[in-house]
């Protein structure tokens, strides 16, 4: 009978997760010395190290990879180990939008006294008037905006360049499943372009709100959902970007074929789910 079993190939021992467990160590033990008005070496080293692991870790699987090392097995594992870590950013998004939803529908009409909540109206906050976005604070440093963003202005404008991103890589990812490699180039760097655009623009936004708004993290609670939601948001857009290019350089070396593509599929469903946060973030923090 014909052994019809793959070889599943493991890697030989490395060093890499021992200086990724270092860097991320430095990276922690930075941010609470520059929350403690520390100095920001240490933090500055530790991304350093992450991002020579990044370049030195990523490296060795292409290389894995181009050699054809990599069975249907291991392929399968790859898939398993992207939609996990997928799921995990759809849980970290989750979170923000949970503490929107909970300020929103539950705390806010709490204080107002609605219900049988009346007491805590009362004793915590008598002057409470339920209102969203939400700027009268007890705090005495919050700041008050003078307008909020508009939506069908630079968010508008920022969501159709991210669905129009969405449809160019589609095109992309459809040459490339066909063989047509010059296409797949073309349309994906469109793509890094449409990417590239709407960080400029959120940039646009944040110095707007900022200087011509009044709009802070100080701005109450309302300040801190928005900037943390499009902010984590916009990090999200730089990493896919980043990830865009890095095949977009792959696929200009000649890596890649119609069969065997799995790192730019990979970058596409990352793009995507990036994609749908946004439209989420738009519908619930800048239009209702």
């Amino acid at each position: 009978m014909k052994n019809t079993s793959e070889h599943y190939y493991v890697p030989n021992q490395s060093a890499w997760p021992i200086v990724a467990t270092v860097a991320l160590f430095f990276v922690a033990l930075g941010a609470g010395l520059l929350l403690n008005s520390g100095s920001p070496i240490v933090l500055l080293i530790g991304f350093a190290l992450l991002i020579y692991i990044f370049y030195g870790w990523f490296s060795k699987v292409v290389e894995e990879s181009e050699k054809g090392l990599y069975s249907r097995q291991m392929d399968q594992s790859f898939r398993l180990g992207m939609a996990w870590f997928i799921f995990s950013e759809v849980m970290f998004f989750a979170a923000f939008f949970g503490a929107l939803f909970y300020v929103r529908t539950l705390a806010i009409p709490w204080l107002n006294g609605s219900g049988s909540h009346a007491m805590t109206h009362t004793l915590l906050w008598p002057e409470f008037i339920a209102e969203w976005p939400l700027f009268h604070t007890p705090a005495a440093n919050s700041s008050v905006p003078s307008a909020l963003p508009d939506p069908f202005h630079l968010p508008l404008l920022n969501t159709i360049l991210l669905v129009l991103s969405s449809v160019t890589l589609t095109i992309s990812h459809h040459a490339l499943k066909i063989g047509n490699r010059h296409k797949t180039i073309n349309w994906l760097a469109i793509t890094v372009l449409l990417g590239l655009a709407f960080l400029v623009v959120q940039g646009i936004e944040y110095y707007e709100a900022y200087v011509h708004l009044g709009l802070t993290l100080q701005s109450g609670i309302y300040g801190s959902t928005f900037f943390m939601l499009t902010g984590f948001h916009g990090l999200h857009v730089t990493l896919g970007t980043i990830l865009l290019i890095v095949m977009l350089a792959r696929m200009r070396k000649g890596h890649f074929s119609a069969e065997k593509h799995f790192a730019f599929e990979a970058s596409a469903w990352y793009w995507h789910f990036v994609d749908v946060v946004w439209l989420g973030l738009f519908i619930f923090v800048y239009v209702l």
